[in-house]
């Protein structure tokens, strides 16, 4: 079985899951109303095995997610849900009406028969959410003893602001919250993602925000002897943290969703993105990308190793300019992309992935810059400070 984790949104993810992503040993599924999981859990097949998130990090803001927010009118039918988006309520949390909460939402994740389940918790912010967050951890481990729930416990440590992890002095105090949260909550599994990254950006700041995810994995490596450690999804990163042996899984967007989001928060349209299969990056489909294509191909020649991908890319644009079909390539080229590092032995996966990235890197400096494509423009600003910190 392979090593990735699927995260599943929609109807349409689990199609693609079953298509290219059936050899996952876990998928990770959100917490949803039966006739939702009843419609897409028979789309996913029985060979992989489940991990349900009870979306509880959507508590984050909860004055943003309510009316008539289909998370919010869900999550509403457990007790004392509103309570527990309180800020005053964080400042003093009380254990009995924690408790009736969390056995509530994790009694429910109990209908999907899962393998693991994600620990209630509230995204990192400041300390103001420490006594929540261990009254949350606390609250899931006896609801373990009493369930006989025998699959595993996952601790989530969502980061939502790079500042949060850029300093060490700023990473201690999170480490050891986590440290303490992940002992108190009798976990055994620990995934780590931070929201506000956009790895495939081609942002300046990326060059100092890498490094530090990386040591702040480092850290709570040290912190935390966790037998499952998991991290994204992003774009590159996620593989990047795996090649290198920090995380035994990389998270994954199904041809979407490569940066993480809060439960409840505002669902967006997005234009519609595809692989640039060489360059191991992504781009709009827009008019001027045929273009783009065809003063690459006369710059590399019919010869060079990338044209043929450019070559069916081109003749494939005309199809791939709906979100249906965009989303559909990039999945099958992030699965080749997954699968091509994974031939490796675990010792030289980073090494694999350096000169994979390289490779890309190399080419996307010969090639023109993509304009609609922003901070990302030039070809080669998705792969070049992954490659940065692959090693």
């Amino acid at each position: 079985m392979a090593e990735h984790i699927p995260f599943v949104g929609g109807k349409e993810s689990c199609n693609l899951v079953a298509k290219y992503y059936a050899d996952s040993e876990i998928i990770r599924v959100p917490l949803e109303p039966e006739d939702s999981r009843c419609e897409k859990l028979p789309l996913l097949g029985k060979q992989s095995r489940l991990w349900i998130d009870p979306r509880v990090d959507g508590l984050d803001d909860i004055d943003s997610r309510g009316g008539n927010n289909p998370w919010f009118v869900f999550m509403s039918q457990f007790s004392n849900f509103e309570k527990l988006g309180s800020r005053d309520f964080w400042a003093k949390p009380n254990a009995a009406t924690v408790e009736e909460f969390v056995n509530g939402v994790l009694n429910a994740c109990l209908a999907y028969t899962p393998s693991w389940i994600t620990v209630p918790q509230l995204p990192i912010e400041d300390s103001s959410r420490n006594r929540m967050n261990r009254e949350l951890a606390k609250a899931t481990a006896k609801w373990k003893s009493a369930s006989g729930f025998v699959g595993k416990l996952i601790f989530p440590v969502v980061i939502t602001n790079q500042k949060q992890i850029n300093l060490k002095t700023e990473r201690n105090p999170r480490v050891k919250q986590a440290a303490r949260c992940y002992a108190e909550s009798n976990s055994e599994g620990l995934w780590v993602v931070d929201k506000s990254l956009d790895d495939d950006s081609g942002s300046k700041t990326l060059r100092q925000r890498l490094p530090s995810l990386i040591d702040f994995h480092k850290e709570l490596n040290d912190e935390i002897r966790s037998s499952i450690r998991v991290a994204g999804p992003y774009w590159g990163m996620n593989f990047v943290l795996w090649a290198r042996g920090l995380v035994d899984y990389p998270a994954i967007g199904i041809g979407s969703g490569y940066q993480y989001s809060l439960a409840g928060g505002h669902p967006q349209t997005p234009s519609p993105r595809i692989a640039i299969v060489p360059l191991r990056r992504r781009t709009k489909v827009v008019p001027q990308l045929g273009k783009w294509v065809d003063q690459s191909l006369n710059i590399l020649g019919p010869t060079h190793p990338a044209a043929a991908d450019l070559q069916q890319l081109r003749k494939s644009l005309p199809l791939l300019s709906g979100p249906e079909t965009a989303r559909g390539q990039l999945a099958k080229f992030y699965k080749h992309w997954y699968d091509r590092i994974a031939l490796h032995p675990k010792a030289g996966r980073s090494l694999a992935l350096f000169q994979d990235l390289s490779a890309a890197f190399a080419l996307g400096k010969a090639l023109p810059i993509l304009e609609s494509e922003g901070t990302a423009r030039r070809a080669e600003s998705v792969v070049e400070p992954l490659m940065l910190n692959s090693l």
